[in-house]
């Protein structure tokens, strides 16, 4: 029986991709077969090391061969983003959350973006700083989450505001992506990975300035 002493369940990110009803399917197939959201969650890491090898191995080939490696890259991030959302449903939508639910569903977040953006970085080989610009991109992702956690341990509401949330940058990095594998493709030069890059450390400083600023009012509002 639920209690008033219950604990609340912790906020979750907006998704619209949860009311599809390829998603919702999925979930309960997996909910059926006996698998768990903290499995999913550390599979998610699982797709994202594929991802960070994929990135700079693609940097030692050129012409199709990168292409493909540049593919299962992105292939790679999607998978990673697909467990973000099954984990989700399992735990909620499906009844299976567990008391570490919520440590799984953080602290792997937090290493599938620094596998990916870290080895995007040594896929930016048009410029001499692509692996110091995956590192800076990985430092703000972390960062931007930080903010959001911290608000929510302090009492105040967690906000999932962007402009470059996690499957905002997920998109723009799978956009540079599948650019890059154009550029291989036609062997043009490889700015697209680098440019991404930029746009996430740009939009993740202005996602991080957001939610301390919304933070604070609230503070201000006690």
């Amino acid at each position: 029986m639920t209690t008033a002493s219950a604990t609340v369940d912790p906020p979750r990110r907006v998704l619209t991709t949860r009311d599809a009803r390829w998603a919702r399917s999925l979930a309960a197939i997996l909910a059926e077969t006996g698998i768990r959201p903290n499995t999913i969650s550390v599979a998610g890491i699982g797709f994202a090391l594929l991802a960070g090898a994929a990135f700079p191995a693609s940097a030692l080939i050129t012409g199709g061969w990168r292409a493909a490696v540049l593919l299962v890259a992105a292939a790679g991030i999607q998978l990673r983003l697909l467990c973000n959302l099954l984990d989700g449903m399992l735990a909620v939508e499906q009844g299976l959350k567990s008391p570490t639910g919520d440590i799984f569903n953080e602290v792997p977040d937090r290493v599938a973006d620094v596998i990916i953006l870290v080895g995007a970085g040594h896929a930016a080989t048009s410029i001499g700083v692509g692996p110091s610009l995956g590192w800076a991109a990985a430092l703000a992702a972390v960062f931007t989450a930080y903010v959001r956690v911290c608000g929510g341990s302090l009492g105040f509401t967690q906000h999932f505001i962007g402009p470059m949330a996690k499957q905002h940058r997920m998109f723009v990095l799978t956009m540079a992506t599948l650019a890059a594998a154009v550029e291989a493709a036609a062997r043009w030069p490889p700015r697209a990975i680098a440019s991404g890059l930029l746009i996430i450390i740009a939009g993740s400083v202005v996602t991080a300035a957001r939610r301390i600023r919304r933070t604070v009012k609230e503070a201000q509002a006690r």
